[in-house]
């Protein structure tokens, strides 16, 4: 009966730790951003059931999430021995499960995306096989070129929403003004990432724009990106309707002006978490933002 105990938690450990591995919370934050933007943006038109019980838009986020989660498995395997350095308690909890096991979990992730992508079109397998290679590529070989892996990364983050825009045949310019705020948000995101790691990156020879080009540089270039994201904000509060999803917005500015205050007095890797966890909670609270585009959307139910 104790061995059972015993191979019960050890279990759970191994579950918790590949939860971690994959970023769960993440999956779960993309794979619900999926459905918001095609119910609320994509779809307007078509009511609330139609959308959530569409089969091939169900694929394309399962695709979506299950090709992310295998990306996250692989950019840790090559990112183990930064993270030792980086974030000891998660590479601890990370190595619970063995690089065998993550690289044998990640191409079966892989083969079942391409699987359920292939009950929407061969276009969708080829564009999930295009995404599989992207994110390998990015993780073996574009990480450690200067600049390229925070274009390369921001490009990765926001391809599983093309998906669903070219699903949708919607090209309407509010889209894309959107796509613009969110790549901005994620592009500083990724060069916070840069700053808070380091002293991860130095130790195994990455070439970051903090390294070469120093701390202050890159501090002048996200506050040059968090005025770009106002100006982005201030577009689309005026110049599109949006419902109450304007406050999102103005939020957004106010959290922005904070960012960039903190920006210029943080020199350590707690004060650049902050305001990495600042983007971050932009970026959720942007996706859940997105019902207040329509008030109303409850009369879609039907």
């Amino acid at each position: 009966m104790l061995n059972i105990s015993r191979k019960i938690k050890w279990f759970f450990y191994k579950s918790f730790s590949m939860l971690s591995v994959i970023r769960g919370y993440n999956v779960l934050v993309v794979l619900v951003a999926q459905y918001v933007t095609s119910i609320f943006i994509l779809s307007a038109k078509k009511s609330f059931r139609a959308v959530l019980f569409d089969e091939s838009l169900l694929c394309i986020v399962l695709a979506s999430a299950i090709t992310i989660a295998s990306g996250y498995i692989i950019n840790n395997f090559y990112d183990s021995e930064k993270d030792l350095i980086n974030r000891p308690q998660k590479y601890h909890l990370d190595r619970l499960v063995s690089q065998q096991t993550k690289l044998t979990i990640y191409f079966i992730a892989n083969f079942i995306a391409v699987i359920v992508a292939s009950y929407v079109s061969f276009r969708a397998v080829l564009f999930f096989s295009a995404y599989i290679f992207g994110i390998w590529l990015y993780s073996h070989k574009l990480k450690r070129i200067l600049l390229v892996k925070n274009l390369v990364a921001t490009f990765l983050a926001i391809l599983p929403f093309f998906a669903i825009f070219i699903y949708y045949k919607n090209y309407d310019p509010v889209i894309f003004v959107h796509a613009t705020f969110l790549s901005l948000v994620i592009f500083m995101r990724e060069l916070v990432k840069d700053l808070e790691n380091l002293r991860g990156d130095a130790a195994v020879g990455n070439s970051t724009l903090p390294i070469v080009y120093g701390e202050s540089m890159v501090k002048k270039i996200l506050t040059g990106l968090s005025i770009a994201c106002i100006v982005t904000a201030m577009v689309l509060v005026y110049a599109f309707p949006l419902g109450k999803m304007h406050y999102f917005f103005w939020m957004t500015t106010g959290v922005l002006l904070i960012f960039s205050m903190l920006l210029r007095k943080s020199n350590t890797k707690k004060q650049y978490v902050i305001l990495h966890n600042l983007l971050k909670f932009v970026i959720v609270v942007g996706v859940f933002s997105i019902m207040l585009i329509e008030l109303s959307w409850l009369k879609r139910l039907y």
